[in-house]
């Protein structure tokens, strides 16, 4: 995921180096491998060796030295569920005419790439971005053109005509469209496919509860995204689309929210169970400010997921109604949704870089891996809210010097409060009212 062009420095950006950084605690984001006393040798933007600082070799005694004896040195954390390009609380589906779109679409980015990455995100997956924005975005991080986190870029979202995001997205009507879609995204340099199995909350004319492709279309997907080395990730709201896009063989859901027909939402162990079975990663999109149904929250059911044994990992949609600084509050979500600390840092890091394709590259602190960490005042294990206070953030070797970020205050889950004026959330609500009262 990288282009053919050489690196070219941001003026006063960090250059990597070599380093030891010492701390009092390292996590190394693998399940219960927890070091105390201990140090990381960084050379450049690959780390060298990990382990105690007392079994530290003598071949780094002249390296430069950090030492946090209070603080806790953890891999970066990675978004799996993000919009470059798009913009919380704006019309949703405005033309291009409205916003010069696609040069309002870069531009953003690049801001939504840093604010992301001054939460200590270093890695992002772009679950669906307009005119290809993600791919340009991975380009000028990776060719220090601009900072920010490790992209792994999606392109438009796959849709049917119509279809949630068409506006956004590449639009099919057959088996052959379908294919033509994936060659073209492979053509145009995505990483991963991304497919819109049932319809969407911010597209008029959908439904959340209803999928938009059948088993054999999204079949046909898979097996041509897989062909050209593909991962194929699927928006799916509904039973119906998720059960679908289970049986194709996907590799990971966005937001899996279980909206049954009559518009209520009902877990369905047996499902879950299946996509447990297959290895199917799931993002519920917390933070759950935004419940799917008024009154029913998405804590649960993200805690019903991890019962069934399914690969929960950290995707919030941030970028289409969720901004970066949201990042955290979904963390502490699933803690009092009764996930456990360390299971939460696990599908923040290691288990969400394995389910956007990075799996040997980064979200875990071992040689060889690629230097994307986070050292905070505190341990994460014993209080979430210490990923707060960041010492520092390291990308790729490089020192990362975030903005200041706003702090976010998510709605009531429990009552489902919200400002009526919100009009993307009142249109959401009333449609799945409506679908209470009737079956569609």
């Amino acid at each position: 995921m990288t282009g053919g062009s050489s690196y070219i420095a941001v003026p006063g950006q960090d250059q990597p180096h070599k380093r030891v950084i010492s701390a009092g605690t390292v996590i190394t984001g693998r399940p219960d491998e927890v070091l105390h006393n201990a140090a990381l040798a960084i050379n450049g933007k690959t780390i060298e060796w990990v382990g105690r600082l007392s079994d530290l070799p003598e071949r780094y005694a002249s390296w430069s030295r950090e030492a946090y004896p209070e603080s806790t040195v953890l891999p970066g954390l990675v978004e799996t569920h993000a919009h470059f390009g798009a913009r919380p609380g704006s019309k949703p589906n405005v033309s291009a005419p409205e916003l010069h779109e696609q040069g309002w679409n870069a531009l953003h980015s690049l801001f939504w790439a840093r604010r992301l990455a001054s939460v200590g995100v270093t890695s992002a997956q772009s679950l669906g971005s307009a005119f290809y924005t993600d791919v340009a975005l991975r380009e000028a991080i990776d060719q220090g053109l601009a900072e920010g986190p490790r992209i792994v870029a999606a392109g438009p979202m796959i849709t049917t005509t119509g279809g949630h995001d068409w506006r956004s997205g590449s639009e099919v009507d057959s088996i052959d469209d379908i294919r033509h879609a994936v060659r073209e995204h492979h053509k145009a340099g995505v990483d991963v496919i991304k497919v819109g199995a049932t319809g969407g909350f911010f597209t008029p004319g959908t439904a959340q509860w209803k999928a938009q492709f059948t088993v054999e279309e999204l079949t046909a997907l898979v097996s041509e995204a897989h062909r050209l080395g593909h991962r194929v990730a699927v928006h799916a709201h509904g039973t119906q689309g998720i059960r679908r896009a289970v049986e194709a063989g996907v590799d990971y859901i966005a937001h899996g929210t279980f909206i049954s027909d009559d518009g209520t939402t009902k877990f369905e162990p047996e499902l879950a169970r299946e996509i447990a079975r297959k290895g199917i990663y799931v993002d519920v999109a917390a933070p759950p400010s935004y419940p799917p149904v008024p009154g029913e929250t998405i804590a649960p059911r993200a805690r019903d997921l991890y019962e069934q044994g399914v690969k929960i990992v950290t995707g919030h949609d941030i970028g289409a109604v969720i901004p970066p600084e949201a990042y955290l509050f979904g963390l502490y979500q699933l803690e009092e949704a009764g996930i456990p600390r360390s299971e939460i840092l696990i599908a923040a890091t290691s288990r969400a870089a394995a389910a956007i394709g990075l799996a040997g590259i980064t979200g875990v602190l071992a040689p060889q891996y690629e230097a994307d960490l986070l050292v905070v005042d505190g341990n994460p294990l014993d209080d979430l809210k210490s990923l707060e206070r960041k010492r520092r953030i390291v990308i790729r070797g490089r020192n990362f010097q975030p903005d200041v970020v706003p702090e976010y205050h998510g709605r009531d889950e429990k009552t489902g409060d919200h400002d009526p004026t919100d009009s993307v959330l009142a249109r959401r609500f009333e449609r799945l009212q409506r679908a209470r009262l009737q079956n569609w």
